[in-house]
């Protein structure tokens, strides 16, 4: 990879968004770091020499205006890291929040889906580059624990499956990390639950691996497994029925 690359990474203040961000600062990359964090993401950019944008990925102008952010400071822009996301924290029995509900799946999908429009444009004027977005082992497997989470993670698999065919044309490659239960601030709820039943937790720099793994690949509207023990690589889905 060049030094000329430019990245910009939703969530890039904490977690998986800064993992990356640091692991691609060492690689010769360019960065916008976009996050809800200014605190933490004004420090992490002052670290890596990259730019920090606050972000809040609910609102489509806050996508634009990151994306605009990489345009402005570095000329264009390589790769969109859409990576920012939350637990629902919702239940669907009495006390199901609609509040709740919405955040979740505002951040999660919608979240994707604004940084996927804002990123393209970028993208194609570069003549191509990358769209990854963070979706995880829920969006493959059920998870009962936190049904809504599955749901958006699940939806986020299927709209990235979808683009990849769609976008290949112009040289635009959107791929998803799928992680199960990573050692970052999301899995704070749960964290002493996964230790008393002996749950393995994956080491943020897995999870960081496999995302260069799927950068440094070819394929498009994969969804990339990252599980512990296991080498991670894109899930295979079955075929479905087709008519007769």
């Amino acid at each position: 990879m060049t030094a000329s690359k430019v990245a910009m990474i939703t969530g890039g203040a904490n977690g998986i968004g800064a993992a990356a961000a640091r692991r691609l600062a060492g690689e010769g990359w360019r960065l916008v770091l976009a996050d809800v964090d200014a605190e933490r993401g004004t420090a992490l950019a002052a670290e890596l020499d990259a730019v920090f944008v606050r972000c809040d990925v609910r609102d489509p102008a806050d996508s634009l205006a990151a994306v605009a952010a990489a345009v402005d400071a570095h000329g264009g822009l390589d790769l969109a890291f859409l990576n920012a996301g939350v637990a629902s924290g919702c239940t669907l029995d009495a006390d199901f929040d609609p509040e709740l509900y919405r955040r979740a799946m505002a951040i999660n999908l919608d979240g994707v889906v604004y940084g996927v429009r804002a990123a393209l444009p970028a993208l194609r004027a570069r003549g191509g580059g990358d769209i990854v977005a963070t979706a995880s082992m829920a969006g493959l497997t059920a998870t009962p624990f936190d049904p809504i989470y599955g749901a958006n993670k699940a939806a986020v698999v299927g709209l990235v499956r979808a683009l990849g065919p769609a976008h290949a044309g112009e040289g635009v490659r959107v791929n998803a990390l799928c992680p199960s239960f990573a050692d970052t601030d999301i899995l704070v709820p749960l964290k002493e639950h996964l230790d008393e039943t002996g749950f393995p937790i994956l080491e943020v720099s897995a999870v960081v691996d496999a995302f260069m793994a799927i950068l440094a690949g070819q394929d498009s509207g994969e969804a990339w497994f990252v599980v512990p023990g296991r080498e991670p690589g894109p899930f295979k889905f079955r075929g479905v029925p087709g008519p007769r």
